[in-house]
This record gives structure tokens, sequence and C-alpha cells, in this order.
């Protein structure tokens, strides 16, 4: 089963971000992020859905979700859960390792979420920097498009992280030597969870861990830009 997660830092590490907007009236940028959030999440979840049917699992598509319908990935109490505490996650998107056809097949499933981020990323973020170039832009396409690129690189940094149920920890035993893979499995599978609850609890609390990917995350943004 293959999850997204996400995290929201904040600067200032005085609260959750998308709280932060609304205490000051920022309704529009605040409308704008859950719209980037929720689109960054479906096309992730999706990537995870279609590559696992073409690896043989149509699981994912008897379950419809091999949809950019955002309802059939989006979880409400996930997405509350960014809003409110700064992480979340969306619905889980099943799978059946019985039908692979091939035994890296978890491997490129699990890089599919974040390979769509990229993806997304890197295509509305040079279409946006295009059309600002041609003077073709309000400021409301502007936040939007730049949180878009932002979140969507911030949703790849995080899943990548081999800890716990994040995508990097279905990635992270092909890297290694089998007896080492072993060994990841089974302190992954009995601690991963607790070190990634870990870890978010203590950004909350002003760790700098977890912000330290967002401000990767930035830098980024100049790197995909090639316009």
């Amino acid at each position: 089963m293959f999850e997204a997660s996400f995290l929201l830092v904040s600067d200032q590490q005085d609260g959750p971000f998308m709280i932060q907007l609304l205490w000051s009236g920022e309704y529009l940028i605040f409308v704008l992020l859950i719209l980037a959030l929720v689109l960054s999440l479906t096309f992730h979840e999706l990537g995870h859905a279609v590559v696992a049917k073409w690896f043989g699992d149509d699981t994912a598509e008897r379950a419809g979700r091999v949809t950019l319908n955002p309802v059939a990935h989006i979880d409400p109490v996930g997405l509350l859960m960014v809003v409110v505490v700064g992480f979340g996650f969306a619905k889980p998107v099943p799978t059946n390792p019985a039908n692979f056809t091939s035994p890296r097949a978890d491997l490129w499933v699990a890089a599919a979420g974040p390979m769509m981020n990229l993806l997304l990323a890197l295509i509305c973020w040079n279409l946006y920097v295009l059309a600002f170039n041609a003077g073709f832009t309000t400021r409301p396409v502007e936040i939007f498009f730049t949180l878009l690129a932002q979140i969507n690189l911030l949703l790849m940094v995080f899943n990548l992280l081999p800890i716990g149920p994040l995508d990097g920890h279905y990635i992270a035993p092909h890297l290694l030597p089998k007896s080492a893979a072993r060994l990841y499995r089974y302190y992954n599978a009995r601690y991963g969870a607790m070190v990634l609850l870990a870890l978010v609890v203590g950004s909350l609390l002003g760790l700098p861990l977890l912000s330290w990917l967002a401000e990767f995350s930035m830098t980024l943004l100049n790197l995909i830009t090639l316009v």
C-alpha cells in the first residue's frame, strides 16, 4: 500500500503555516494553497496507481484510483491534519504484490508518486515562467503556480525519506546489498513509524530538521527552471 504524506512547516516555527494564514487574514493564499495541495496529492497517488497497473496489478484500478478525481485520493482527515498541525496524508493506494510482474515493481510503483510530483512541478513552473516573461500573469496566478511548484517539490523530497511508511522505504532496499536490505526492512518495520513520528513532533516543537527539507525543496526550484 502506497501512501503520500505531506508536511508544511513555518519559517517562524510558532505554529502550522496554514493556521497562520487564517489568523493573518490571508484567505486567498489559504484557498490557493489548499487547491495546490489537493492537486499535488492527486497526481502523486495517480502515479502510484498507474505504475502498479503497468506492472500487472489492477487492484488500484478496480478501487477507482486510476483517475484525476481528487475525491478518490484525498483523505478528509488527512487534509484537515495538514491545516491544523501541518502534517497529513492521502488515501493509501491499494496494491497486491502477488500480481506484480517484476521483483522490482515495488521500487517503481513507490518512485512513481514522487516522480509525478517532480514532473508536475517541472511542467507547471516552466509554463508559468514563460507566461511571466511574456507579461501574461496576475498576482493570484503567481501565488498559485509558485505554491504548486513548491508543494510538489516538498512532497517529492519528504516522501523519498527512507523511514516509516514513506515511499522511500520501498526504494531503499533495492539500493542496498541483500544482507543490508534485510536488516533495513526489519528495523524500519519495527521502528520506522516511530522515527517518522518523532521527526514530525520534533519539527512542530522547533527541531529544524524537517524545515531543512522545505528549504532544500526551495533550492530545487532554481534547478528545474529551464526557461
